[in-house]
């Protein structure tokens, strides 16, 4: 019990730690510095650079190939692999960045992308190599269970790209209105920086002298992390497939304004999804090295789980109910279509949260045989739906066919999960659930009756539904203070 409590301990310490410093920097970054670009530069001109970043995300598993998953793992259950995973991965980024632009470009010219594309998505190309080198040494540091060093890490770019951008918009130092791409050309630099703090964190922890070409050691590598490369290829192309079906069904002029009303929407969620992915970042190592070490899972997957479904559903359901004020307030154009777009497009946050539950479980367990058929199955559905609805219902089709593959895949890992690892099924806790989830939707309407400013009623929803998750149990301060407690 001191085992699995001490896990836990270090688990809420470390993602208190990091919840509180990504809280401080990403929201300002993405409800106020992109949100701003947007409404600088119009709703098109953003769908347009939408649409070239998705294609820049859609092929950087080449980038990776699964080698970021397959090392937090290995190097969280084997800290001595560090150096000499390290001296030959290193060689294995060059290549996998060379061959990354190839097929990348190569797309882009099969898709008829002009001049100003390319250009654009050379530098998009750009930054997605420099963010995979970025996680791959950040699930070094990870694997080492350095959590408060991640923890910084993790909101530097975002910190520095808040200053690189607050001075170009809104410093005055250029003539001319803000262009798109020095919004690009400010977050190649920041992960620049950041890419160099982290090697040199990296390279001082594993001693590392020169870079080493070991052709059958590279080969064993690609092998072994050929199940990772192929579920975050699959998972990449059912999660930003969206904008690009949007702008390649719909005549150009109408699919790049349908983008950006997407945009619009995507916005808060990919701005939760953000705190929601840190679960995973830390989970990760966690769940490795107790598998590893043959402890009890069961318990550190209930608190986590816990944890984000009462996040996500609080979230989801308030935001839903609140979609129009906040689209009103964050943006100034085609505020009405971005809001009933979000109003459904939200509720993907239960799905995604939960499957950084799960998934990341499975993924520990080098299950990944059932998470790529999920994955597959699921990128079919986004696929079909969109065809299906977006000639009819423009971004809102997009949102329903997201929300689709999003619940089809995290129900079947729950399935799949509780298969694998005998996990009992808890009735009182599932119900409990269900009446928090029910609960929070019944505050939702109750609130909206108030004959107050709409931000008042907002945080008393969100207030009622803490308040709830303790009557029900779900959040409990006096077990959270036994496990930090007992886990000393």
């Amino acid at each position: 019990m001191a085992v699995i409590h001490r896990m836990q301990k270090k688990f809420l310490t470390n993602l208190g730690l990091i919840l509180f410093l990504n809280l401080l920097v990403k929201p300002f970054w993405i409800l106020q510095i992109d949100r701003s670009v947007q409404n600088v530069v119009g709703s098109g001109e953003y769908g347009f650079y939408f649409t070239v970043l998705n294609l820049s995300f859609i092929f950087n598993i080449i980038l990776d190939f699964g080698i970021t998953n397959y090392n937090q793992r290995s190097i969280a259950q084997n800290h001595h692999l560090l150096n000499k995973y390290l001296s030959s991965i290193l060689v294995l980024k060059f290549l996998f960045s060379a061959a990354y632009l190839l097929i990348t470009f190569s797309m882009a010219l099969i898709l008829g992308y002009n001049g100003s594309q390319l250009s654009l998505l050379g530098w998009l190309a750009l930054n997605q190599i420099m963010v995979s080198y970025i996680l791959y040494l950040r699930s070094n540091i990870t694997g080492l269970l350095m959590f408060k060093t991640d923890s910084i890490l993790s909101i530097t770019d975002r910190l520095l790209m808040i200053i690189f951008c607050s001075v170009l918009l809104w410093g005055g130092l250029f003539k001319g209105a803000f262009r798109i791409e020095w919004f690009v050309y400010a977050q190649t630099a920041a992960y620049t920086i950041t890419a160099f703090i982290a090697t040199i964190i990296v390279v001082q922890k594993a001693k590392f002298r020169k870079l080493n070409w070991n052709l059958a050691f590279l080969i064993t590598i690609i092998k072994q992390s050929l199940p990772y490369a192929l579920l975050v290829l699959l998972m990449t192309f059912y999660n930003r497939i969206d904008s690009i079906a949007l702008q390649r069904i719909l005549p150009e002029a109408k699919g790049n304004t349908e983008v950006g009303i997407y945009a619009m929407a995507y916005r808060l969620l990919d701005a939760f999804n953000m705190i929601a992915f840190l679960f995973s970042f830390i989970l990760l190592p966690i769940f490795s090295r107790m598998l590893r070490n043959k402890e009890p899972i069961e318990d550190m997957v209930k608190l986590s789980f816990t944890l984000l479904i009462t996040l996500s559903a609080t979230i989801a359901i308030s935001c839903s109910s609140y979609s129009y004020e906040l689209m009103s307030m964050l943006y100034e154009e085609h505020t009405e279509a971005s809001a009933q777009v979000f109003q459904y497009l939200i509720f993907g946050f239960i799905a995604i949260s939960s499957s950084y539950v799960f998934g990341t479980l499975l993924t520990a367990n080098g299950s990944l045989k059932p998470l790529n058929i999920i994955a597959a199955s699921s990128m079919i559905i986004n696929l079909s739906l969109n065809i299906i609805l977006v000639p009819h219902l423009y971004a809102l089709g997009s949102a329903f066919a997201s929300l689709s593959a999003q619940f089809a895949s995290v129900i079947t890992q729950i399935i799949i999960t509780t298969y694998i690892f005998k996990f009992r099924i808890n009735w009182g806790f599932i119900l409990r659930v269900a009446a928090f989830i029910g609960g929070v939707w019944g505050f939702s309407v109750f609130t909206k009756t108030f004959p107050y400013e709409w931000y008042y009623s907002f945080g008393i929803l969100l207030l009622a539904a803490l308040i709830w998750s303790a009557v029900l149990g779900l959040l409990s301060i006096q077990g959270f203070a036994k496990i930090l407690k007992e886990g000393k």
